[in-house]
């Protein structure tokens, strides 16, 4: 039971960038297609906000693995998706309509997401990141694509909410790895958080039947 579980255990990582590319260094596409190729060859599952660009690319790199791609759209249903914001249905496994427009969906993208990854982006992408950076997510910054990817760490150093948990690489691979080994760790401690919660509340509850005998014996006779 336990290699089952296993076995199904993925990182679902989001993908965040500029839905139009014009921001975007040329080398962008390529470099955004493989990151959703690493995300899937290291045990990853691809979200995005099921829009044009740069998280369009990250979804097609995930198909092209074989892997799993979630969009998180706007819209509040497939004909609204795509008549009224006018967004790519296809390279996807699945699509959420969260029907909460553009900043509902960010926040709803971001709180799904183990860890997010920015790769060029605009104001849209700096409010994915916002989001992520203050639920103390791990961010990825996919470093040389342009636009806020490459700004990111001067908004951080000015922001004066120290470094988070954020990591640069321009390697895909790379850069895919570290934040993986960050979602480990965090997983890690949660594990014996709460090993050690349940060994307190057991321990609570033995030192109560120590205190009162009589609760035990009143129990088998019911």
């Amino acid at each position: 039971m336990e290699e089952m579980s296993k076995s199904y255990l993925k990182y679902k990582i989001c993908v965040s960038g500029a839905a139009r590319t014009d921001c975007c260094e040329p080398g962008a596409m390529a470099k955004t297609k493989e990151l959703g190729r690493e995300i899937v060859r290291q045990g990853g599952i691809v979200l995005t906000g099921a829009t044009t660009g740069v998280p369009y690319w990250a979804a097609i790199g995930a198909k092209e693995e074989d892997g799993i791609s979630i969009g998180f759209s706007p819209a509040a249903s497939e004909a609204a998706h795509v008549k009224t914001y006018h967004l790519p249905i296809d390279y996807f496994d699945m699509i959420v309509y969260t029907g909460f427009e553009y900043a509902g969906r960010n926040l709803i993208l971001t709180r799904a997401s183990d860890a997010v990854i920015i790769s060029c982006g605009r104001l849209g992408t700096l409010n994915e990141f916002t989001i992520a950076f203050e639920d103390k997510k791990p961010i990825g910054i996919l470093t040389g694509t342009g636009g806020m990817a490459d700004e990111i760490k001067a908004i951080v150093a000015k922001g004066n909410r120290g470094p988070g948990k954020i990591v640069y690489d321009d390697d895909p691979k790379k850069l895919v790895a570290k934040l993986i080994e960050i979602i480990k760790e965090r997983s890690l401690k949660k594990k014996k958080i709460l090993r050690l919660t349940l060994r307190r509340a057991k321990g609570e509850e033995n030192s109560q039947k120590i205190l009162n005998p009589k609760h035990e014996i009143l129990n088998n006779i019911k």
